[in-house]
């Protein structure tokens, strides 16, 4: 079984070198020793969320923290392609439940969108909604071993300022939409920097959304013959692109995983 993965201090992580002592403390290491009940002569990872792994080996456990020797270092490159999904808010769990498997599929990037036709309403609760989304980022990436956490933007995208906010990330833009007539497989992509994918909500993107990021260059592209949930629609997407991307440019397609 792979080896559990810890969250920590990036400045900590960025100074140790194999044959140093590290010690995990704070929540991560009381996670460690009281819930995953780490014990001396077992191995752990300790990333920065940043791109750089450590292997330690424990040699001693308290209640709270745990010691050992780095036994070795992975420092995976700056990714290829820096992989954006704009999420629409979701009812209940489904906004979660999206970033947790946009994570788990190598997401670098993302952003809550506040849609036309958003039923949800964050509002005053945006800051709680953001950081609940951060909180699950980390979470699923250390399940799924990523050396790289993905970023949430810290504020909601709005009507008003989405075009803004693609135009500041730049790179290729996508929109996930059922009426497209070009299918993702067909899109062409670019040899490295940002793709973004927007997703829209339940009741879909409007017409009027739909004119106005065509008209700023965003291009419309059907990801499957059905109509997917806005919980699931990011991660399809994602994965077609990470396959086109090794097709069409070969190589690995981002840095994000050990």
């Amino acid at each position: 079984m792979t080896d559990a993965l810890y969250l920590g201090e990036p400045d900590q992580v960025a100074r140790a070198g194999v044959g140093d002592s590290f010690t995990l403390s704070g929540d991560e290491g009381r996670h460690a020793v009281a819930v995953k009940r780490t014990r001396v002569g077992e191995s752990i990872l300790v990333s920065d969320g940043q791109g750089r792994m450590l292997r330690v080996q424990v040699e001693a456990v308290d209640q709270k923290t745990l010691t050992g020797q780095v036994m070795g270092i992975d420092q995976l490159p700056e990714p290829r392609w820096v992989w954006r999904v704009v999420q629409a808010l979701a009812k209940g769990e489904r906004g979660d439940l999206s970033v947790e498997i946009l994570t788990e599929v190598g997401v670098h990037q993302l952003s809550a969108w506040q849609s036309r036709r958003s039923i949800v309403k964050w509002d005053a609760k945006a800051d709680k909604g953001l950081a609940k989304w951060q909180a699950t980022a980390r979470e699923a990436a250390k399940q799924s071993r990523r050396a790289w956490v993905p970023q949430v933007h810290p504020e909601v995208i709005t009507l008003r300022n989405l075009l803004a906010h693609l135009r500041a990330v730049g790179g290729l833009v996508l929109v996930a939409h059922e009426e497209a007539t070009t299918p993702i497989a067909e899109v062409r992509l670019p040899a490295e920097g940002p793709v973004t994918v927007l997703v829209g909500p339940e009741g879909g993107i409007s017409p009027e959304e739909l004119t106005e990021l065509e008209a700023a260059g965003a291009t419309p592209v059907l990801i499957s013959e059905h109509v997917l949930r806005a919980s699931t629609a990011g991660a399809v997407a994602l994965v077609q692109l990470q396959l086109l991307a090794a097709q069409q440019h070969g190589g690995a397609t981002s840095g994000a995983t050990s």
